[in-house]
């Protein structure tokens, strides 16, 4: 196989083999030589007998998306090879146990016989695949050994012996050089949006699992006592806003997180910290609906119901990332923004970003820290809900010698409830002052990104983790690319300029219906095309180069 600099491996297996984990070995391997490297995840609703694959992407330029083809497929099972094959490139190569599987194309491992002569335990026979594999890679033997001495934490000694072993039955297919030096570590989205949260000051999680955002919790439980944080998992998604808006009541900076069903039963929450002015981050990870739908696969057709939700006229922020620099980010900025503004915030992300693995930059931590809030200074009366030209009243929490209220009913400026009319439009408006307010603040921020030909007069617009596949494609047939990256308070001043000079503006969605089209429309900018995918699975690139040329 010619060298070259970009390649997509295909890692699959029966749910319960590994394939996960190899996948993210394998990455760390290219990682280590200076390889920029993307993994998309894809796996069923099944603990066991459901088939799970890895697509690992590896280039020498940033890449957030998969191509349709790959140029080698690790095979843990035959299955895999029948259900991947046709996804080959035509000189592509297949790397498989030969013990299971016979056929005569391809690099065949003995990984079974190899495993069991040296006595070790038969999930180790996915090691010997994967030193096979980094053989024919042209991968030295040196930089598997350090990336299986740092990922693989039981039986490490046999496990590098029947790597070597493997190894060196294997013939070199490529030779790979280092093209970097200090490559930046590899982090899913749910873990850049923890460790976001805990550089802003986070004090308490909560959640219900719910994938794909249940990583964000194991995340955070497992370096809890690191972080010093509080991490609680409830019976309920009612439990779990309910209860972060009562520990934010009492002072402490609270996140939830979950996907669309469980924050379908946080709405009324959501409402409640509005009407009390309680700052609480929401993260809301997108899988593909309505009700339960494909619990494993993603969809980003929760935006209008993420902008509308609760009950009532009242102000969040909304932001969507679209990957883990900007999750980590986007996390921390939306947890201070929130307590700034004593009101909701929800990060919006999908199962493509939150469960995907990305390089990460970490001096994006080092842009962020936590910022104070207003609070009451302590002396004279204090009122809760004080009426003040920014709408932002001074915080004060039980324990700082006031009494502080928090309601869920219409109230005065000391959280008394009230139904009279001047009061009620009094305290309405005093609400919707914060909109302006952070309004104001939008236009500070980059709330729209612009990439690809600058001067093109057609543009394709997307969030999220659609960015990946439309910014590539955008570059390839030098096309303008705006990414909103703000979705509330809508950045409509950033977005026109974005527009200045378009005369054709296409849509790039992963919904049946485009619902970014509906959010443009109504700040009065118009879609002429739309290039919608509804199967529940990310663009391809190719996939969107043929849809873009086709209109």
């Amino acid at each position: 196989m010619k060298n070259k600099k970009d390649y997509s491996i295909i890692i699959g297996g029966a749910a319960g083999q590994g394939s996960r984990k190899a996948g993210l070995i394998i990455a760390k391997l290219f990682n280590n030589l200076g390889y920029n490297v993307f993994i998309s995840e894809d796996y069923q609703s099944l603990i066991k007998g459901g088939h799970n694959f890895s697509v690992v992407r590896i280039s020498d330029s940033q890449r957030f998306s998969t191509h349709e083809k790959a140029d080698f497929l690790l095979a843990l099972d035959a299955n895999t090879i029948t259900r991947h094959e046709k996804s080959l490139e035509e000189k592509g190569c297949i790397v498989f146990n030969k013990d299971k599987v016979k056929r005569e194309k391809g690099v065949g491992i003995a990984s079974d016989t190899i495993t069991k002569e040296l006595g070790g335990l038969p999930i180790m026979s996915n090691t010997a695949l994967i030193a096979g594999f980094s053989k024919a890679m042209g991968i030295e033997w040196k930089v598997l050994e350090d990336a299986l001495r740092k990922e693989l934490t039981k039986g490490i000694e046999k496990n590098l012996e029947i790597a070597k072993k493997a190894y060196e039955e294997i013939k070199t297919v490529l030779t790979l050089e280092k093209i970097k030096a200090d490559p930046d570590p590899l982090l899913t989205g749910n873990e850049a949006i923890a460790l976001g949260a805990v550089k802003a000051g986070l004090d308490i999680y909560y959640a219900y699992p719910m994938t794909p955002a249940t990583s964000i919790l194991h995340y955070l439980a497992e370096h809890e006592k690191d972080f010093n944080i509080i991490v609680s998992q409830l019976e309920n998604e009612i439990a779990v806003i309910n209860s972060a808006v009562g520990s934010a009541y009492a002072g402490k900076r609270s996140m939830v997180g979950t996907s669309g069903g469980g924050f379908a039963l946080m709405t009324e929450g959501i409402s409640l910290a509005a009407m009390a002015e309680t700052p609480v981050l929401i993260i809301s990870s997108q899988r593909s609906g309505p009700a339960t739908g494909v619990p494993t696969y993603g969809s980003q057709a929760d935006l209008l119901f993420t902008l509308n939700s609760g009950h009532g006229d009242f102000v969040r922020f909304i932001v969507a990332p679209s990957d883990a620099n900007e999750c980590c980010y986007w996390s921390g900025k939306l947890l201070n923004l929130a307590w700034k503004y004593q009101t909701p915030a929800i990060l919006l992300v999908d199962k493509e970003l939150s469960e995907s693995t990305f390089e990460f930059d970490e001096k994006i931590l080092k842009t962020i820290k936590k910022e104070k809030p207003v609070l009451w200074s302590g002396k004279g009366e204090y009122k809760r809900y004080a009426n003040s030209k920014s709408g932002i009243s001074p915080m004060a929490f039980p324990g700082d010698k006031a009494v502080v209220k928090g309601t869920s009913y219409e109230h005065d400026e000391k959280g008394i409830s009230v139904e009279d009319s001047e009061t009620i439009i009094l305290m309405q408006e005093k609400r919707l002052r914060k909109f302006e307010e952070m309004r104001a603040e939008v236009d500070l921020l980059e709330a729209v990104k612009v990439y690809g030909n600058k001067k093109s007069k057609k543009a394709i617009v997307s969030w999220g983790s659609t960015k990946g596949s439309a910014l590539e494609v955008a570059e390839k047939l030098g096309l303008k690319f705006i990414q909103p990256l703000i979705l509330q308070p809508f950045p409509k001043k950033q977005f026109e300029k974005a527009l200045k000079g378009v005369d054709k503006l296409i849509l790039v969605e992963c919904s049946a219906s485009g619902q970014m089209e509906k959010l443009l429309n109504c700040n009065g900018i118009k879609v002429d095309k739309k290039i919608l995918k509804y199967d529940m699975r990310p663009f391809t690139v190719e996939e969107l180069e043929r849809k873009l040329k086709n209109i």
